[in-house]
Protein backbone atom coordinates (compact mmCIF):
# COMPACT_ATOMS: atom_id res chain seq x y z
CA UNK A 1 0.00 0.00 0.00
CA UNK A 2 1.36 3.42 -0.87
CA UNK A 3 1.80 6.12 1.91
CA UNK A 4 -0.49 8.81 0.37
CA UNK A 5 -3.36 5.73 0.48
CA UNK A 6 -3.28 4.25 4.28
CA UNK A 7 -4.51 7.53 5.85
CA UNK A 8 -7.15 8.22 3.74
CA UNK A 9 -8.03 4.01 3.93
CA UNK A 10 -8.16 4.65 7.66
CA UNK A 11 -10.16 7.25 7.90
CA UNK A 12 -12.56 6.04 5.36
CA UNK A 13 -12.68 2.58 7.69
CA UNK A 14 -12.90 5.05 10.74
CA UNK A 15 -16.07 6.60 9.27
CA UNK A 16 -17.93 3.48 8.02
CA UNK A 17 -20.30 3.53 11.33
CA UNK A 18 -20.92 7.47 11.28
CA UNK A 19 -22.29 6.56 7.42
CA UNK A 20 -24.11 3.66 8.61
CA UNK A 21 -25.31 5.61 11.60
CA UNK A 22 -26.74 8.41 9.47
CA UNK A 23 -28.53 5.39 7.36
CA UNK A 24 -30.15 4.54 9.63
CA UNK A 25 -32.53 7.22 10.15
CA UNK A 26 -33.44 7.48 13.67
CA UNK A 27 -34.61 10.97 15.59
CA UNK A 28 -32.24 13.51 16.31
CA UNK A 29 -31.17 14.02 20.24
CA UNK A 30 -29.46 16.86 21.53
CA UNK A 31 -26.20 17.90 19.88
CA UNK A 32 -24.01 17.18 22.54
CA UNK A 33 -25.36 13.41 22.76
CA UNK A 34 -24.80 12.70 19.15
CA UNK A 35 -21.78 14.23 18.61
CA UNK A 36 -20.92 11.96 21.94
CA UNK A 37 -22.32 8.61 19.91
CA UNK A 38 -20.18 9.74 16.95
CA UNK A 39 -16.94 9.94 18.85
CA UNK A 40 -17.47 6.57 20.67
CA UNK A 41 -18.44 5.18 17.13
CA UNK A 42 -15.38 5.99 15.34
CA UNK A 43 -12.75 5.72 18.73
CA UNK A 44 -14.11 1.85 18.77
CA UNK A 45 -13.59 1.54 14.95
CA UNK A 46 -9.85 3.18 14.98
CA UNK A 47 -8.91 0.70 17.82
CA UNK A 48 -9.96 -1.94 15.67
CA UNK A 49 -8.28 -1.04 12.59
CA UNK A 50 -5.04 -0.31 15.19
CA UNK A 51 -4.55 -4.16 15.71
CA UNK A 52 -4.16 -5.13 11.94
CA UNK A 53 -1.44 -1.93 11.49
CA UNK A 54 0.41 -3.44 14.11
CA UNK A 55 0.19 -7.23 13.22
CA UNK A 56 3.50 -7.17 10.64
CA UNK A 57 0.93 -7.58 7.20
CA UNK A 58 3.59 -7.03 4.47
CA UNK A 59 0.75 -5.88 2.35
CA UNK A 60 0.36 -2.77 4.15
CA UNK A 61 3.96 -2.58 4.83
CA UNK A 62 5.66 -3.98 2.08
CA UNK A 63 5.69 -0.64 -0.23
CA UNK A 64 5.83 2.08 3.04
CA UNK A 65 8.43 0.42 5.35
CA UNK A 66 7.11 -1.38 8.65
CA UNK A 67 8.76 1.62 10.36
CA UNK A 68 5.88 4.07 9.24
CA UNK A 69 3.14 1.60 9.22
CA UNK A 70 4.48 1.21 12.88
CA UNK A 71 4.69 5.08 13.48
CA UNK A 72 1.57 5.69 11.81
CA UNK A 73 -0.29 3.29 14.46
CA UNK A 74 1.66 4.45 17.17
CA UNK A 75 0.52 8.53 16.52
CA UNK A 76 -2.82 7.62 15.83
CA UNK A 77 -3.52 6.41 19.71
CA UNK A 78 -3.16 9.86 20.48
CA UNK A 79 -6.32 11.09 18.89
CA UNK A 80 -7.66 7.52 19.53
CA UNK A 81 -7.13 8.12 23.31
CA UNK A 82 -8.55 11.63 23.59
CA UNK A 83 -11.78 10.05 21.67
CA UNK A 84 -12.63 7.29 23.53
CA UNK A 85 -11.50 9.21 27.01
CA UNK A 86 -13.46 11.96 26.25
CA UNK A 87 -17.00 11.06 25.01
CA UNK A 88 -18.52 10.24 28.30
CA UNK A 89 -18.66 13.42 29.23
CA UNK A 90 -20.16 14.55 26.64
CA UNK A 91 -23.50 13.12 27.32
CA UNK A 92 -26.41 15.20 28.52
CA UNK A 93 -27.05 13.53 32.01
CA UNK A 94 -31.08 13.80 32.96
CA UNK A 95 -32.44 16.62 34.70
CA UNK A 96 -32.14 16.07 38.58
CA UNK A 97 -28.97 13.83 37.98
CA UNK A 98 -26.26 14.51 40.70
CA UNK A 99 -23.43 12.67 38.62
CA UNK A 100 -22.50 11.64 34.86
CA UNK A 101 -21.02 8.56 36.93
CA UNK A 102 -23.80 6.87 38.04
CA UNK A 103 -24.78 4.42 35.35
CA UNK A 104 -28.73 5.16 36.07
CA UNK A 105 -27.99 8.31 34.92
CA UNK A 106 -27.87 7.23 31.30
CA UNK A 107 -30.08 4.27 31.07
CA UNK A 108 -27.00 2.02 31.95
CA UNK A 109 -27.14 -1.67 33.49
CA UNK A 110 -24.61 -2.48 36.11
CA UNK A 111 -21.88 -4.68 33.82
CA UNK A 112 -22.68 -2.26 30.57
CA UNK A 113 -21.15 0.47 32.33
CA UNK A 114 -18.75 -2.17 34.45
CA UNK A 115 -17.55 -2.96 30.76
CA UNK A 116 -17.41 0.51 29.68
CA UNK A 117 -15.68 1.45 32.45
CA UNK A 118 -12.68 -1.00 32.05
CA UNK A 119 -12.27 -0.68 28.27
CA UNK A 120 -11.99 3.12 29.11
CA UNK A 121 -9.50 2.46 31.95
CA UNK A 122 -7.56 -0.28 30.07
CA UNK A 123 -6.81 2.01 26.92
CA UNK A 124 -5.51 5.56 29.26
CA UNK A 125 -3.09 2.42 30.60
CA UNK A 126 -2.11 0.39 27.17
CA UNK A 127 -1.27 3.84 25.42
CA UNK A 128 0.00 5.89 28.27
CA UNK A 129 2.43 2.64 28.47
CA UNK A 130 3.27 2.84 25.40
CA UNK A 131 4.87 5.94 25.00
CA UNK A 132 6.96 5.90 28.12
CA UNK A 133 8.19 1.91 27.31
CA UNK A 134 11.77 2.77 27.93
CA UNK A 135 11.55 4.24 31.20
CA UNK A 136 9.68 1.36 32.35
CA UNK A 137 11.37 -1.11 34.58
CA UNK A 138 10.57 -4.17 33.14
CA UNK A 139 11.76 -5.89 29.50
CA UNK A 140 10.37 -5.15 26.07
CA UNK A 141 8.84 -9.04 25.95
CA UNK A 142 6.48 -8.53 29.32
CA UNK A 143 5.29 -5.23 27.72
CA UNK A 144 4.62 -6.54 24.38
CA UNK A 145 2.66 -9.46 26.32
CA UNK A 146 0.86 -6.72 28.38
CA UNK A 147 -0.11 -4.64 25.44
CA UNK A 148 -1.21 -7.31 23.47
CA UNK A 149 -3.95 -8.60 26.32
CA UNK A 150 -4.90 -5.34 27.39
CA UNK A 151 -5.65 -4.61 23.60
CA UNK A 152 -7.59 -7.58 23.30
CA UNK A 153 -9.41 -7.12 26.42
CA UNK A 154 -10.60 -3.51 25.49
CA UNK A 155 -11.51 -4.54 22.02
CA UNK A 156 -13.96 -7.58 23.91
CA UNK A 157 -15.35 -5.16 27.08
CA UNK A 158 -15.54 -2.13 24.45
CA UNK A 159 -17.75 -4.32 21.83
CA UNK A 160 -19.59 -5.66 25.37
CA UNK A 161 -19.99 -1.85 25.78
CA UNK A 162 -21.25 -0.52 22.41
CA UNK A 163 -23.64 -3.90 21.95
CA UNK A 164 -25.52 -3.41 25.50
CA UNK A 165 -25.83 0.84 25.48
CA UNK A 166 -25.36 1.95 22.10
CA UNK A 167 -28.08 3.83 20.44
CA UNK A 168 -26.84 2.43 17.34
CA UNK A 169 -25.05 -0.22 17.97
CA UNK A 170 -27.75 -2.46 18.65
CA UNK A 171 -29.43 -2.13 15.15
CA UNK A 172 -28.45 -5.43 13.25
CA UNK A 173 -26.65 -4.04 10.90
CA UNK A 174 -24.00 -3.03 13.51
CA UNK A 175 -24.33 -6.02 15.82
CA UNK A 176 -22.41 -7.74 12.10
CA UNK A 177 -19.93 -4.56 11.77
CA UNK A 178 -18.43 -4.69 15.22
CA UNK A 179 -18.52 -8.14 15.04
CA UNK A 180 -16.78 -8.83 11.85
CA UNK A 181 -14.23 -5.80 13.15
CA UNK A 182 -13.92 -7.02 16.58
CA UNK A 183 -13.35 -10.75 15.10
CA UNK A 184 -10.33 -9.27 12.72
CA UNK A 185 -8.61 -7.34 15.45
CA UNK A 186 -8.48 -10.66 17.54
CA UNK A 187 -7.04 -12.93 14.29
CA UNK A 188 -4.29 -10.43 14.49
CA UNK A 189 -3.76 -11.03 18.00
CA UNK A 190 -3.95 -14.88 16.93
CA UNK A 191 -1.71 -14.73 13.64
CA UNK A 192 1.09 -12.89 15.50
CA UNK A 193 1.46 -14.98 18.67
CA UNK A 194 -0.45 -18.47 17.00
CA UNK A 195 -0.05 -18.37 14.01
CA UNK A 196 3.07 -17.02 12.56
CA UNK A 197 5.05 -19.28 15.54
CA UNK A 198 3.26 -22.37 13.82
CA UNK A 199 4.48 -21.62 10.60
CA UNK A 200 8.15 -20.96 12.00
CA UNK A 201 8.05 -24.30 13.59
CA UNK A 202 7.61 -25.46 9.95
CA UNK A 203 10.46 -24.20 9.13
CA UNK A 204 13.90 -24.30 11.16
CA UNK A 205 17.21 -22.75 11.41
CA UNK A 206 20.15 -23.56 13.41
CA UNK A 207 23.29 -21.58 14.03
CA UNK A 208 25.82 -21.95 11.61
CA UNK A 209 28.44 -19.93 12.95
CA UNK A 210 28.67 -16.65 15.42
CA UNK A 211 32.21 -14.50 15.84
CA UNK A 212 33.13 -10.97 16.40
CA UNK A 213 33.63 -8.95 14.06
CA UNK A 214 33.79 -5.42 15.93
CA UNK A 215 33.97 -4.19 19.31
CA UNK A 216 30.65 -5.75 20.95
CA UNK A 217 29.69 -6.52 17.04
CA UNK A 218 29.08 -10.22 16.53
CA UNK A 219 28.58 -11.55 12.88
CA UNK A 220 25.54 -14.53 13.52
CA UNK A 221 24.98 -17.01 10.57
CA UNK A 222 22.03 -19.20 10.06
CA UNK A 223 21.14 -21.45 7.94
CA UNK A 224 17.94 -23.70 7.35
CA UNK A 225 17.86 -26.87 8.62
CA UNK A 226 15.53 -28.30 5.58
CA UNK A 227 14.24 -26.29 3.04
CA UNK A 228 15.51 -23.17 1.54
CA UNK A 229 17.07 -20.30 3.49
CA UNK A 230 14.65 -17.23 3.27
CA UNK A 231 13.82 -14.91 0.29
CA UNK A 232 14.56 -11.42 0.54
CA UNK A 233 15.78 -7.87 -0.75
CA UNK A 234 18.94 -6.61 0.27
CA UNK A 235 18.65 -3.87 3.40
CA UNK A 236 15.57 -5.97 4.57
CA UNK A 237 15.31 -7.38 8.43
CA UNK A 238 13.60 -9.85 10.31
CA UNK A 239 12.77 -10.57 13.84
CA UNK A 240 15.02 -13.10 14.86
CA UNK A 241 14.19 -16.19 17.88
CA UNK A 242 17.28 -17.79 19.24
CA UNK A 243 17.78 -21.01 21.40
CA UNK A 244 14.15 -21.59 22.29
CA UNK A 245 10.70 -21.87 20.80
CA UNK A 246 8.82 -19.74 18.51
CA UNK A 247 6.00 -19.20 20.85
CA UNK A 248 8.40 -17.84 23.61
CA UNK A 249 7.74 -14.09 22.85
CA UNK A 250 11.14 -13.11 22.72
CA UNK A 251 12.28 -12.24 19.47
CA UNK A 252 14.21 -9.08 18.29
CA UNK A 253 14.48 -7.03 15.30
CA UNK A 254 18.09 -7.18 13.28
CA UNK A 255 18.77 -6.40 9.56
CA UNK A 256 20.64 -8.74 7.63
CA UNK A 257 23.90 -8.08 6.19
CA UNK A 258 24.43 -11.13 3.49
CA UNK A 259 23.35 -10.58 -0.04
CA UNK A 260 20.27 -12.13 -1.28
CA UNK A 261 20.88 -15.97 -1.95
CA UNK A 262 24.58 -15.94 -0.63
CA UNK A 263 25.16 -19.67 -0.08
CA UNK A 264 22.33 -20.52 1.34
CA UNK A 265 22.70 -18.87 4.96
CA UNK A 266 21.65 -15.64 6.36
CA UNK A 267 24.09 -12.96 8.75
CA UNK A 268 23.10 -11.07 11.13
CA UNK A 269 25.57 -8.17 12.25
CA UNK A 270 24.33 -8.10 16.01
CA UNK A 271 25.79 -5.35 18.46
CA UNK A 272 25.74 -5.61 22.17
CA UNK A 273 23.35 -3.34 23.32
CA UNK A 274 20.80 -4.63 26.12
CA UNK A 275 19.86 -7.77 28.50
CA UNK A 276 19.21 -9.83 25.34
CA UNK A 277 22.24 -8.78 22.55
CA UNK A 278 24.92 -8.42 25.70
CA UNK A 279 25.02 -12.02 25.76
CA UNK A 280 24.83 -12.70 21.82
CA UNK A 281 28.59 -14.18 22.00
CA UNK A 282 27.31 -17.09 24.07
CA UNK A 283 24.76 -18.31 21.46
CA UNK A 284 26.09 -22.29 20.36
CA UNK A 285 26.92 -22.93 16.99
CA UNK A 286 24.13 -25.41 16.44
CA UNK A 287 21.11 -23.72 18.64
CA UNK A 288 17.79 -23.62 17.13
CA UNK A 289 16.45 -20.37 15.40
CA UNK A 290 13.34 -19.23 13.71
CA UNK A 291 12.66 -15.96 11.67
CA UNK A 292 10.10 -13.77 11.03
CA UNK A 293 10.19 -11.66 7.47
CA UNK A 294 11.64 -10.24 5.85
CA UNK A 295 10.38 -6.82 6.81
CA UNK A 296 11.59 -3.81 5.96
CA UNK A 297 11.12 -0.71 3.07
CA UNK A 298 15.10 -0.10 3.18
CA UNK A 299 16.01 -1.29 -0.43
CA UNK A 300 17.23 -0.26 -3.61
CA UNK A 301 14.71 -2.52 -5.75
CA UNK A 302 12.69 0.06 -7.55
CA UNK A 303 15.25 3.21 -7.21
CA UNK A 304 16.92 4.75 -10.12
CA UNK A 305 19.57 7.10 -9.85
CA UNK A 306 22.71 8.24 -11.27
CA UNK A 307 24.99 6.96 -7.96
CA UNK A 308 24.24 6.04 -4.84
CA UNK A 309 25.27 7.45 -1.32
CA UNK A 310 24.87 5.56 1.94
CA UNK A 311 25.22 7.02 5.70
CA UNK A 312 25.30 4.91 7.86
CA UNK A 313 26.54 5.18 12.22
CA UNK A 314 27.55 2.11 14.36
CA UNK A 315 25.87 -1.40 13.46
CA UNK A 316 23.68 0.48 10.71
CA UNK A 317 25.80 -0.21 8.52
CA UNK A 318 24.75 -3.52 7.95
CA UNK A 319 21.66 -3.08 6.26
CA UNK A 320 24.29 -1.31 3.83
CA UNK A 321 26.43 -4.10 3.57
CA UNK A 322 24.00 -6.45 2.31
CA UNK A 323 23.12 -3.94 -0.13
CA UNK A 324 26.90 -3.15 -1.00
CA UNK A 325 27.46 -6.95 -1.31
CA UNK A 326 24.94 -7.47 -3.90
CA UNK A 327 26.11 -4.60 -5.72
CA UNK A 328 29.57 -6.16 -5.99
CA UNK A 329 28.21 -9.39 -7.38
CA UNK A 330 25.80 -7.34 -10.02
CA UNK A 331 29.06 -5.40 -10.90
CA UNK A 332 27.45 -1.73 -10.86
CA UNK A 333 29.03 0.52 -12.93
CA UNK A 334 27.48 3.73 -10.62
CA UNK A 335 29.48 5.89 -8.75
CA UNK A 336 28.77 5.49 -4.73
CA UNK A 337 30.02 6.62 -1.47
CA UNK A 338 29.83 5.29 2.19
CA UNK A 339 29.95 7.77 4.92
CA UNK A 340 30.18 4.98 7.82
CA UNK A 341 30.32 6.81 11.17
CA UNK A 342 31.56 5.10 14.79
CA UNK A 343 33.26 6.13 18.12
CA UNK A 344 36.01 4.31 17.76
CA UNK A 345 38.09 2.33 14.63
CA UNK A 346 37.45 -0.82 16.83
CA UNK A 347 33.60 -0.29 15.54
CA UNK A 348 33.69 -0.66 11.96
CA UNK A 349 32.44 -4.05 10.77
CA UNK A 350 34.32 -5.68 8.13
CA UNK A 351 36.48 -3.02 7.28
CA UNK A 352 38.80 -5.48 5.01
CA UNK A 353 35.76 -5.94 3.14
CA UNK A 354 34.92 -2.98 2.64
CA UNK A 355 38.21 -1.20 1.34
CA UNK A 356 38.42 -4.73 -1.36
CA UNK A 357 35.05 -3.12 -2.80
CA UNK A 358 36.64 -0.45 -4.03
CA UNK A 359 38.78 -3.10 -6.28
CA UNK A 360 35.09 -3.33 -7.69
CA UNK A 361 32.53 -0.97 -7.52
CA UNK A 362 33.56 2.90 -8.23
CA UNK A 363 32.70 2.81 -4.11
CA UNK A 364 35.08 5.64 -2.01
CA UNK A 365 34.26 4.95 1.78
CA UNK A 366 34.47 7.60 4.24
CA UNK A 367 35.50 6.91 7.86
CA UNK A 368 34.31 9.38 10.45
CA UNK A 369 35.54 8.75 13.94
CA UNK A 370 34.43 10.64 17.19
CA UNK A 371 37.18 9.25 19.00
CA UNK A 372 39.71 9.15 16.85
CA UNK A 373 43.31 7.06 17.38
CA UNK A 374 46.73 8.69 17.67
CA UNK A 375 47.44 9.28 13.39
CA UNK A 376 44.27 9.38 11.91
CA UNK A 377 43.60 11.41 8.93
CA UNK A 378 40.46 10.67 8.02
CA UNK A 379 37.13 12.35 9.38
CA UNK A 380 36.42 13.62 12.74
CA UNK A 381 33.69 14.49 14.56
CA UNK A 382 29.39 13.01 13.76
CA UNK A 383 27.64 12.67 11.06
CA UNK A 384 26.16 16.24 10.99
CA UNK A 385 25.24 18.47 8.24
CA UNK A 386 28.54 19.94 7.83
CA UNK A 387 30.19 16.74 6.94
CA UNK A 388 27.03 15.62 5.09
CA UNK A 389 27.12 18.73 2.95
CA UNK A 390 30.77 18.55 2.62
CA UNK A 391 30.74 15.29 0.91
CA UNK A 392 27.31 15.38 -0.91
CA UNK A 393 27.74 19.21 -3.06
CA UNK A 394 24.39 19.43 -4.51
CA UNK A 395 25.70 20.15 -7.92
CA UNK A 396 27.23 17.14 -7.90
CA UNK A 397 24.95 14.71 -6.40
CA UNK A 398 21.17 15.80 -7.20
CA UNK A 399 19.91 12.97 -8.53
CA UNK A 400 21.92 10.32 -6.41
CA UNK A 401 19.86 8.13 -4.41
CA UNK A 402 20.69 8.12 -0.61
CA UNK A 403 20.01 5.29 1.28
CA UNK A 404 20.23 6.18 5.30
CA UNK A 405 20.04 3.75 8.46
CA UNK A 406 21.24 3.64 12.30
CA UNK A 407 20.36 5.85 15.21
CA UNK A 408 17.25 8.23 15.06
CA UNK A 409 18.64 11.27 16.05
CA UNK A 410 21.60 10.62 13.08
CA UNK A 411 18.56 10.02 10.80
CA UNK A 412 16.96 13.12 11.11
CA UNK A 413 20.06 15.28 11.52
CA UNK A 414 20.99 13.44 7.87
CA UNK A 415 17.40 14.26 6.19
CA UNK A 416 17.94 17.49 7.41
CA UNK A 417 20.75 18.58 6.05
CA UNK A 418 20.00 16.91 2.73
CA UNK A 419 16.49 18.27 2.39
CA UNK A 420 18.53 21.88 3.13
CA UNK A 421 20.82 21.02 0.86
CA UNK A 422 18.33 20.66 -1.64
CA UNK A 423 17.78 16.85 -2.28
CA UNK A 424 13.86 15.52 -2.70
CA UNK A 425 12.50 13.60 -0.31
CA UNK A 426 11.55 11.08 -3.26
CA UNK A 427 15.86 10.42 -3.22
CA UNK A 428 15.94 9.24 0.20
CA UNK A 429 15.30 6.08 1.97
CA UNK A 430 15.14 5.28 5.97
CA UNK A 431 14.17 3.49 8.36
CA UNK A 432 13.75 4.13 11.73
CA UNK A 433 12.50 2.21 15.09
CA UNK A 434 11.84 4.89 17.34
CA UNK A 435 8.52 6.66 17.18
CA UNK A 436 7.16 8.72 20.27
Amino acid sequence: MSPSLLFPCYLALALVPIGMAWMLGYSTRPFWDELSSAIALTGFAILLVEFVLSGRFRVISGRMGIDATMRFHQLMARPLILLLVVHPFLYTPPFGSSSLWDASSLGLQGWTFASGLAAWILLAVVVVTAIFRDRLPYRYEGWRVSHGIGAGLIALFGLHHALESGRYSGHPAFIVLWLVMVGLALSTLAMVYVVRPLLQLRHPYRVASNRQIALKTWELVLEPTRGRALAFDAGQFAWLTLDRSPFAIREHPFSICSAPGETGRLAFAIKQAGDFTNRIGEVAIGAPAYLDGPHGGLVLTGQVSRGIVFIAGGVGAAPILSMLRQLSAAGDPRPMKFLYGNRVQEQVIYPDELKAMGDILDLDVVHVLSEPPSGWTGEVGQLDAALVQRHCPRDEQGDWLYVICGPTPMIDSVEDALTANGVPGRQIISEKFSYF
